[in-house]
């Protein structure tokens, strides 16, 4: 798999029928290794080992009902209280974010009501704080840390 611009982390892969697979931490299964998910694996990584978001508050893949149809989130992590702290959307390598990547995850927010988001493909990563009283969102340059 591509390089990605996150620090070097350690996974566990299985090798079945000639697919490979990579352990999700969260879901505790392995999983089928593609890009879009070769990315997914290190945000959540990141997520524990350089901000230190509880596993726990760490929830992938849950299907979410946007205009009446069955969507899915890639990574949300909850507050304390239950509420979604950060919505984050994943890209595989070769995906370029653009405007409809933002549009996505826009549409997914007004349901979530996430603080924060997050986009990646791995390689160029996005940051944005919501106001949801000017209803529009600022670029951050890093997600805060767990408090």
């Amino acid at each position: 798999m591509q390089a990605l611009n996150f620090p070097h982390y350690s996974f566990r892969f299985k090798n079945s029928e000639n697919k490979v697979s990579i352990f999700d931490e969260i879901r505790k299964k392995f999983i089928l290794l593609t890009p879009e998910e070769w990315v997914r694996v290190h945000v959540i990584r990141y997520l524990i080992d350089e901000k230190k978001y509880p596993k726990s508050y760490i929830n992938v893949e849950k299907v979410v009902k946007v205009n009446g149809m069955n969507k899915r989130y890639d990574i949300v992590v909850f507050n304390k209280d239950g509420s979604i702290y950060l919505l984050i959307e994943c890209k595989a390598p070769e995906i370029t974010i653009n405007q409809t990547t933002f549009d996505q995850i826009a549409r997914y927010n007004m349901i979530l009501k996430a603080n924060y988001l997050m986009v990646t493909n791995g390689l160029n990563h996005y940051f944005c704080q919501m106001d949801f009283e000017k209803e529009q969102y600022s670029f951050l340059r890093e997600l805060p840390d767990f408090k």
